[in-house]
């Protein structure tokens, strides 16, 4: 199998050439690691030569690295039925830089896109219909960024009396405790004398 990736590794990069700045091989899987800019060119390649048939995409998601520069990772998942082989491709981005969109290549990247656009504030240029998917109307800030507050912002909640949902800034009203998740043998400070060992034997 290692054999098979390797040959498939090599033509992959000897086929798109500067499209992409490199691939790897760990865990017997293949990621490729593409360029922004050329992300159509390279997913038309998978998909189209004849020795990779990439014809699935799986997935579209982001992973957030808010101490790099281009914090972001989005990642592409896509399977070739024909190979039985599977290939990751990554790209990096960040908050102000756009990523154009699949949906002319994939027409199931509309969703995969519009979740990594919800999740992370990643924007996709040319999509035809670039909105949130998983959060509600007005919903401020994208949940999957570390930098993203545990509680949220807002709470939710429906009035019975009003027979709406109401929106509030959060509110913790229970005083903050200190757990310190320790067994009660890990955290004992009591201590037996000589004469209650004796009893407990």
């Amino acid at each position: 199998m290692s054999d098979v990736l390797e040959d498939l590794k090599a033509h992959i990069l000897d086929g798109l050439g500067s499209a992409v700045n490199g691939a790897e091989i760990s865990f017997g899987e293949l990621t490729l690691h593409a360029r922004r800019e050329e992300i159509v060119k390279t997913i038309a390649f998978l998909r189209d030569d004849p020795l990779c048939k990439f014809t699935t995409l799986i997935d579209i998601c982001g992973a957030d690295y808010p101490e790099r520069e281009r914090r972001f990772d989005i990642v592409y998942h896509m399977l070739s039925m024909h190979l039985n082989h599977r290939i990751r491709i990554k790209l990096t981005t960040d908050e102000d830089v756009s990523v154009h969109t699949l949906v002319g290549l994939f027409p199931n990247a509309d969703w995969y896109e519009r979740e990594v656009f919800d999740m992370y504030g990643v924007a996709f240029d040319e999509h035809p219909d670039l909105r949130r998917l998983l959060t509600d109307y007005g919903f401020e800030g994208h949940p999957l960024r570390k930098d993203f507050p545990l509680t949220g912002f807002v709470e939710v909640r429906y009035d019975e009396e009003r027979k709406s949902v109401i929106y509030e800034p959060v509110n913790l009203p229970q005083e903050f405790r200190d757990f310190d998740f320790m067994s009660p043998w890990e955290g004992a400070k009591y201590v037996l004398d000589e004469e209650e060992k004796k009893k407990g034997a």
